[in-house]
């Protein structure tokens, strides 16, 4: 694949700073977005550098390392945006991305995958941010319905059941979508670098599965576990 410039890659910022514009026109938090851009930049560029040492790395313990690294931080994004403070919350929040997001992990690296090694890292570590980004982004629109189900006085088995329902919208609307709207990045990024288009078919199912069931089954975690924190704490 070719190597994309600075400069040209500066272009497709050009969109993005029209959509700031806007935003700041129609008095939004313009200022959040240009930080997160900032942010964002900052962070694949040390990424790049950190992962260029990670895969070359014999250490098991430093994948193991970034992947807990990838748990915890996930978990503190999601619950910083939630009005619910505390310790019991993130620990509900860390073990309802951290759970079932292992047990996937474990599951596609070392049954469904050939490794060389059981902690590869150029395997583990993309493979462990998909799985962990979508948990994460899941339980946030889980908890966000819950608690707004909650403020509206419903009862905690409608809460929960429409929290679900609204967490697995975009779940369910990207395998409606796939191949026929969209070709995933993973799809994309192999047929570019010349992979065969059916070999890369399979590698999308598998990631449509593992990104189906990691973020359900962490939205279902996350709800089961806040219904009964509620529970208790009407007791």
């Amino acid at each position: 694949m070719q190597t994309i410039a600075f400069a040209e890659l500066s272009i497709v910022f050009i969109p993005a700073a029209l959509l700031l514009i806007v935003m700041y026109r129609w008095r939004l938090n313009a200022w959040n977005g240009l930080y997160a851009n900032a942010r964002m930049l900052i962070q694949l560029l040390l990424v790049g550098y950190l992962l260029t040492y990670a895969f070359e790395t014999s250490y098991p313990g430093i994948i193991v390392a970034l992947v807990t690294m990838m748990i915890v931080v996930s978990a503190w994004i999601a619950f910083r945006s939630f009005e619910v403070g505390g310790v019991r919350p993130y620990f509900i929040i860390l073990a309802s991305i951290g759970g079932p997001g292992l047990v996937l992990l474990v599951l596609v690296t070392q049954f469904v995958l050939e490794m060389p090694r059981w902690f590869e890292p150029r395997l583990v570590i993309p493979i462990a941010g998909m799985i962990f980004a979508n948990s994460m982004n899941t339980v946030s629109l889980a908890a966000e319905r819950f608690e707004a189900e909650l403020a509206r006085r419903e009862n905690l088995q409608d809460a929960r059941r429409t929290a679900l329902d609204a967490a697995l919208i975009p779940q369910v609307n990207s395998l409606f979508a796939v191949g026929l709207v969209s070709l995933p990045g993973m799809m994309t990024g192999q047929i570019l670098s010349g992979v065969d288009p059916l070999i890369a078919v399979r590698y999308q199912i598998m990631v449509m599965w593992m990104i189906f069931s990691s973020g359900g089954l962490a939205a279902v975690m996350y709800l089961m576990l806040r219904k009964r924190m509620v529970e208790n704490d009407a007791i």
